[in-house]
């Protein structure tokens, strides 16, 4: 049966699989123990890359690309786990079912090599009204491009600059924000003139030669290559591709984050001391720069220092095929403050740095619950409450690390507006006092908001911005990796104390309890992006997509008495709760069904 594409609205095929089953068991696959060998096998080549064996690394690398494991879990993330799982490229194929995917892993580890296919021409719509265009390939380059990534990621993580955050495991837009705040909130710092640069169009003109020799002698390198060069389909006809890497390949991000590699130094930048210890330390008298993937802040002491920083990187740019967008890319003192990532920075008259939603990502999001609420007439309250929730909780989510809680309480306003008119629209001739009586009251029994809106019958309601704590973020080590061994320790830690309150108390009580693990596959809870969400757009659709991820297991089934208390639940992936339960049914020769439990 087709499936809708969700991304071109057309049918794509579906890859069941032949009829009598593959020789291999998707659902029988012990996932715990093949992400372990993934993992196990990029920390030797971060520790080789880090002690600058390259023969080592290479050798390594040639290992992870004929690993089994690495085969079974780049399909698992593929076509299971990322957000574009139900998206073909120009063969119109997805792969939704276990067979398919079993097939396909059988398939790529006889034949670990094939020339790629061009990539299909989408757009999606960027914040500023234009159109973003994305390269999407076909389900089996993604495969092959993730399988790649794990074998070269490793080596780059031991080699990355210290604060460059974007499109790294374990770094984020919030480390980046932090970082910012870290060097300017010091009146000692000096650095109140800022670079605020913005490349234009830096995927699509990636200089092709010029990032192979930085890749150097990567075994997969000419795999790479044919990506690069695949061409591009667009209303049916395919162009080539001279330059860039598509935005919307698994691998290209990481390709980007090579091409720039090198940034921090050329600008200037120069430390006191490095090691994953400690944050690093600029010497005085030296820039700072801080990078999210294309987007990036040069802070310096002067404003002439500030434009010969600019011309140094612009010049380093060049022959990688990259260069400043001049409309967007300023010069400016810190007092006069500057937009970063959907955050505003300035420098008060006090000489206090603040940080706070930008003014753009307000009235953005304003006109998303607005867009969102008048499209919700004639609705009734339980779908409003489900399409608001993601929106205020993602939207929240991003902002609460700074200085946000007066525009919560203006957003909370809003929506109270906002779903006020809803309800009068819904009652026309009913009395106000009615029309409050039915839809607001203290639906959340620990605050004494009287004003919240829910649904009466079910006791469900939505929550509000402010209900958000405001929670200071702790930027990531200066040189630290998730996949350095020495360092396992800290990211558990790392994991269990920044969980993102998308799950309800009881799901968060289960996080922590397992310290940000799933028990059936020893997987991290929180899947399927693999980077942090890079604006609260992302946000909010990664939050719609983990509540929908993640289950409550009982230990013992409720059918043998198993009750809802703490100890008998586990939060595990829904994926995992799947095979659990269909392994279990096949054993015991129940009849299997569907487990149900969303966080």
């Amino acid at each position: 049966m087709d499936k809708l594409d969700a991304t071109t609205a057309t049918p794509a095929a579906v890859m069941n699989g032949p009829e009598d089953g593959p020789a291999l068991d998707w659902h029988g696959i012990d996932w715990a123990r093949e992400e372990q060998n993934v993992r196990r096998l990029r920390q030797r080549i971060f520790k080789a890359s880090q002690e600058g064996d390259l023969a080592k690394v290479r050798n390594l690398q040639k290992l992870m690309l004929r690993s089994r494991s690495n085969t079974l879990v780049s399909v698992r993330r593929v076509t299971q786990q990322s957000t574009g799982r139900k998206t073909a490229g120009i063969d119109g194929e997805v792969i939704l079912t276990p067979g398919g995917r079993a097939q396909l892993a059988q398939e790529i580890q006889e034949k670990p090599t094939r020339r790629p296919d061009p990539v299909k021409r989408v757009y999606i719509p960027k914040s500023n009204g234009k159109q973003r265009p994305l390269g999407i390939p076909v389900i089996k380059d993604r495969v092959h491009q993730a399988r790649a990534k794990n074998a070269l990621e490793p080596e780059w993580e031991a080699r990355f600059e210290p604060r460059s955050f974007g499109f790294r495991p374990g770094r984020g837009c919030h480390d980046a924000i932090e970082s910012i705040f870290a060097v300017t909130r010091h009146k000692s710092s000096g650095r109140m003139w800022i670079v605020d640069a913005d490349l234009s169009a830096a995927f699509d003109r990636i200089h092709h030669d010029r990032l192979m020799q930085s890749i150097g002698s990567f075994p997969a390198g000419e795999m790479i290559r044919g990506w690069l060069k695949a061409g591009v389909m667009e209303k049916g006809r395919w162009a080539p591709t001279e330059e860039g890497t598509p935005q919307g390949g698994v691998i290209s991000p990481l390709l980007l984050n090579i091409a720039l590699h090198g940034m921090e130094e050329a600008a200037g930048v120069r430390y006191q001391r490095k090691g994953q210890d400690r944050e690093p330390s600029a010497k005085p008298g030296t820039p700072i720069l801080i990078r999210y993937a294309d987007d990036f802040v040069v802070l310096t002491y002067s404003k002439e220092e500030a434009e010969q920083t600019k011309q140094i990187l612009a010049a380093w740019l060049e022959p990688r095929g990259l260069q400043f967008n001049e409309d967007k890319t300023r010069t400016v003192q810190l007092d006069k403050g500057f937009d970063f990532l959907g955050f505003n920075v300035r420098r008060t008259s006090k000489r206090k740095v603040i940080i706070k939603p930008s003014k753009g990502a307000v009235r953005r999001i304003r006109e998303r619950l607005r867009t969102e609420v008048k499209a919700l007439h004639g609705a009734n309250a339980a779908a409003v409450r489900q399409k608001l929730t993601p929106i205020v909780r993602g939207w929240a989510t991003y902002y609460r690390g700074v200085v946000s809680k007066r525009i919560f309480s203006q957003l909370d306003t809003y929506v109270w507006q906002l779903t006020y008119k809803w309800a009068k629209r819904q009652h026309p001739y009913k009395p106000r006092h009615w029309v409050t009586a039915r839809y607001y009251g203290r639906f959340n029994k620990s605050r004494a908001d009287v004003w919240v809106f829910g649904d009466r019958d079910t006791g469900v309601y939505l929550p509000k911005f402010v209900w958000t704590p405001i929670v200071r973020h702790v930027v990531v080590r200066g040189g630290a990796s998730v996949d350095d061994p020495s360092l396992q320790n800290y990211w558990a830690n790392r994991r269990r104390k920044q969980a993102p309150p998308v799950m309800d108390k009881t799901s968060l009580n289960l996080a922590f309890r397992q310290q940000g693990l799933c028990p059936l596959c020893d997987g991290a809870l929180i899947t399927g992006a693999e980077y942090e969400p890079d604006n609260p757009r992302a946000w909010i659709e990664w939050f719609e997509a983990v509540a929908r991820r993640l289950h409550k297991h009982h230990f013992v089934y409720r059918r043998d008495g198993g009750g809802n208390d703490m100890k008998n639940l586990r939060l595990v992936h829904a994926d995992c709760h799947r095979q659990h339960h269909e392994a279990d049914d096949r054993r015991t020769g129940r009849k299997s069904r569907r487990p149900q439990g969303s966080a």
